[in-house]
């Protein structure tokens, strides 16, 4: 009888345990076969074209009191090699713990950019668009930060979410000085400026309406020696949307200054130049029937080599997504690019002359867990 009366607190016990936090293990697998049509053409099975593969842990522990405390681990897996996502780092998409409760949310660690958040999350950045072939800090560069400080504001009108953001160290940087969302951020030595980040964003969603601004100033984004001065960016991206029922339309327009790996000329002289670069666009997606939906999206980019206000691209996207289930898809995605004389934009850093046109093709499968 002692022994039952034991087991019976033990497992009271543990039930109250799991009963005030959890843990989910979850991920994604994505492979495509996929055709790209540059200076010299690739067949291949790809990863990550409509979603990254990924494998994550998140978790919350109900504190008491109100406040509770989360967690997120998360990287990336290319389904086509089974090999990591990032070289440099194993989480690379998400490393973060943090507090929770009536004054908002504080979260210390490598998570979503301010920017980045509506980039990927909103407006679906992914290997197939815009933010990405155009190198922007917002869809690619600071995608996500390292040593970030995010508050997010508690909901005050219903619908409306803000967040404030700090980073000691943002990201890495390349021996150019051009920004390497790749490498790890880490403190200069010097207490110097390199690699501090400050963003913002506020996004509000109510029906069919949604509308957002993000913002991020970066105080230096170099550590080449041989460069003199603050090299500072900053980029401000803004969106609306409406869904009509028989479509949702999303227009957006970001606005940076020009990164060194956006400019042919030296970091130098881009600093003295201090050229904008810029890109507009509308996606249109329409719920052809309640398994299949259509995106298509078109949009320009102005001054994409940060050296000539005519040196721009347009770029076309065309998405279809079939839901055979609540948890697998399959897809099949179109992007073509349109190079002016000076421009080189292109899909997955395939080789292409600048003036020439792009394309690539991708027909896949994307399984949650």
């Amino acid at each position: 009888m002692k022994k039952t009366l034991l087991a019976i607190a033990a497992l009271a016990a543990t039930s109250g345990a799991f009963a005030q936090s959890s843990l989910t293990i979850y991920g994604v697998l994505d492979a495509s076969l996929e055709r790209i049509d540059a200076d010299k053409g690739i067949t291949r099975v790809s990863s990550d074209n409509l979603s990254t593969s990924r494998l994550g842990f998140k978790g919350t522990e109900d504190i008491g009191g109100g406040l509770k405390a989360g967690f997120m681990l998360e990287t990336a897996v290319k389904a086509d090699t089974g090999a990591q996502g990032n070289t440099a780092r194993f989480w690379d998409r998400a490393a973060w713990v943090g507090l929770s409760g009536s004054f908002g949310e504080l979260r210390l660690g490598r998570q979503d950019s301010s920017i980045g958040d509506i980039a990927g999350n909103v407006l679906s950045a992914q290997a197939y668009d815009d933010f990405k072939f155009t190198g922007s800090r917002a869809g690619d560069k600071y995608r996500r930060v390292d040593n970030a400080i995010t508050y997010i504001l508690p909901t005050f009108v219903p619908g409306l979410a803000a967040q404030v953001q700090y980073s000691t160290a943002a990201v890495g940087f390349k021996s150019t000085g051009a920004v390497d969302s790749s490498t790890a951020g880490s403190e200069s030595a010097d207490n110097t400026d390199a690699g501090k980040y400050v963003g913002l964003s506020v996004k509000y969603a109510a029906g069919p309406f949604l509308a957002g601004l993000g913002y991020l100033y970066s105080a230096d984004e170099n550590q080449a020696a041989a460069l003199t001065g603050k090299q500072k960016g900053n980029a401000t991206l803004v969106y609306a949307g409406y869904d009509f029922g028989v479509a949702k339309v999303i227009g957006y327009y970001d606005n940076e200054t020009a990164l060194a790996s956006q400019t042919a000329t030296s970091v130098a002289g881009l600093a003295a130049a201090d050229k904008r670069f810029s890109l507009y666009g509308v996606k249109v997606a329409v719920p052809v029937t309640a398994e299949f939906t259509l995106t298509a999206g078109l949009s320009q980019a102005k001054n994409v080599n940060g050296t000539d206000d005519s040196d721009g691209a347009t770029l076309f996207s065309l998405k279809g997504v079939y839901a055979l289930s609540k948890r697998t898809s399959v897809y099949g995605m179109l992007s073509y690019i349109n190079n002016d004389d000076k421009a080189g934009l292109t899909i997955d850093k395939q080789t292409i002359t600048a003036g020439d046109s792009v394309s690539g093709v991708a027909f896949g499968i994307r399984h949650t867990f």
